[in-house]
């Protein structure tokens, strides 16, 4: 009897020793306190009495510890700028260009998490140019172009910053492509890929110059946008030896057509070409690279078909005259001649940017810089920048 009344005793004293203490000390403390109510922290970019302020550049009201609920711009006629709100409430960004030599004013009302209002107003001017920049592109928006087609930028003034002009000029292309920029002289750009562009690929050129600080007093102007398409990969090959050109579209052989290129004195220069334009019913003329039309090396005629490859004055073209040459002798003045039906299906299959490489014509080394035969460039060198 004894024994099971201290078992009872042992059993009741374990239950009472691990019952729940009602510490209300202990659960208060773990308790999360509440974020402390603060003052509305308002900035606006550029601030207040700012000069000189590059017109390109966006204006931005930000709010710390709070939101904008209020943002306007207005230039020194009182006209309105364009801007919106971010979602979260915290940013106000213009989403219009400033003018040249303008005077703002921005004000910002915002409330913090205080509950409580403030306001902010800023007073800038923007720049006044020295000079306006205004760029010229190739190609244009809408085009097609072939696998070697550059991009390329002609300014209608020297630049002195071209770290600012590259970073202006916007190149994005699916798919993915490497590429880089290379000035030709201070007022000239192009961009190019490490190598041929894949057939089909898109391309958007957004050349935001205006009111973009290029140095020595020079902003940019008129932005431009193209959207460009890359066509069917067409690369030939010229050989003066063979007197033969092989013509490739993706990859594969379509056609070799007999040619007949530079005469002696007159050697077509060596190298990768890249066709610039196309025309019908065009007069070749001696006078465009200063051999008199009446000398004894001189000419002008009309051919029916003519794809310029050099700014020189080379081009492929239909030479009717030449046909019995064409295939077995060199005869031209440095033209890649070849029979009026074969010219005529190669610039029907092709567009400008195609590829034509030249090879054994015993002719000089071609120019990069002779029309658009970047391609002359290696790649190393290229991406170095060129005439920076």
């Amino acid at each position: 009897m004894s024994l099971a009344v201290l078992m009872v005793t042992s059993c009741t004293s374990g239950e009472a020793a691990t019952e729940p203490k009602n510490d209300t000390s202990e659960q208060t403390s773990s308790a999360k306190p509440a974020p402390p109510k603060k003052p509305v922290k308002l900035t606006i970019t550029p601030g207040d009495k700012a000069a000189d302020v590059v017109p390109g550049g966006p204006v931005t009201i930000a709010a710390i510890d709070g939101k904008v609920t209020q943002a306007t711009l207005v230039n020194d006629d009182g006209e309105p700028v364009a801007g919106r709100l971010s979602p979260d409430g915290t940013t106000w960004q213009t989403t219009e260009p400033l003018g040249f030599g303008r005077t703002y004013t921005a004000t910002a009302t915002g409330q913090g998490t205080d509950g409580k209002p403030a306001t902010v107003t800023s007073v800038f001017s923007t720049a006044t140019p020295r000079v306006k920049a205004d760029v010229a592109m190739n190609p244009l928006d809408g085009q097609t172009v072939g696998v070697g087609q550059p991009l390329a930028f002609y300014f209608d003034v020297n630049i002195e910053n071209k770290a600012a002009v590259e970073q202006a000029i916007q190149i994005s292309a699916t798919p993915h492509t490497e590429g880089a920029f290379y000035w030709f002289d201070d007022s000239e750009v192009h961009w190019r890929p490490k190598e041929y562009w894949a057939a089909g690929t898109k391309i958007t050129i957004n050349a935001a110059i205006y009111g973009k600080d290029f140095g020595n007093g020079v902003f940019g102007n008129d932005s431009r946008l193209a959207n460009i398409t890359v066509g069917d990969a067409i690369v030939a090959t010229a050989d003066g030896a063979t007197h033969q050109m092989t013509v490739t579209v993706n990859g594969e052989v379509a056609r070799t057509i007999p040619i007949s290129m530079g005469k002696p004195a007159h050697e077509t220069p060596v190298g990768t070409y890249v066709v610039m334009s196309e025309h019908s019913n065009y007069t070749m003329d001696s006078s465009t690279y200063g051999v008199p039309v009446d000398s004894s090396a001189g000419y002008r005629t009309t051919v029916a078909v003519a794809s310029r490859m050099s700014n020189s004055g080379i081009f492929y073209h239909s030479a009717p005259w030449s046909v019995g040459d064409q295939g077995h002798r060199n005869v031209s003045h440095g033209c890649i001649n070849m029979t009026t039906e074969n010219a005529r299906w190669l610039q029907d299959i092709s567009q400008k940017g195609d590829v034509i490489t030249v090879q054994n014509s015993g002719g000089p080394v071609l120019e990069p810089w002779d029309g658009l035969s970047v391609w002359q460039v290696p790649w190393d060198e290229w991406k170095a920048g060129g005439k920076r």
